[in-house]
């Protein structure tokens, strides 16, 4: 998932997403997020019609779902927070259940 998409279902900019992930970048392995190159900008540009994209002044970064989840965790936003409880609450159900179902 790219930054901007990223940063719009958290409820922030992508300015302040990826300050926050600056700040926290020991939480952002590359196999979690990573910044896209030259090469694969220009094919997204010709894949996707728009202008913002000449707006930007790097390359945007892709994040995995682990670091969709690290993102939801440094973020402040009320919706990234509650994603964050989701998440371990989901978690915490599918122990019970395989702890229940053992067998």
């Amino acid at each position: 998932m790219l930054d901007k998409d990223l940063a719009m279902l958290y409820g922030v900019k992508t300015k302040a997403l990826n300050q926050a992930v600056k700040r926290n970048s020991k939480r952002f392995p590359e196999d979690f997020m990573f910044q896209l190159e030259d090469q694969e900008v220009s094919i997204l540009r010709s894949q996707i019609a728009t202008a913002k994209w000449t707006m930007r002044r790097s390359n945007p970064y892709a994040f995995t779902e682990h670091g969709a989840v690290m993102a939801a965790n440094v973020l402040n936003s009320q919706i990234a927070i509650d994603a964050s409880i989701m998440l371990v609450r989901a978690f915490i159900r599918m122990r019970t259940i395989l702890s229940e179902h053992a067998d």
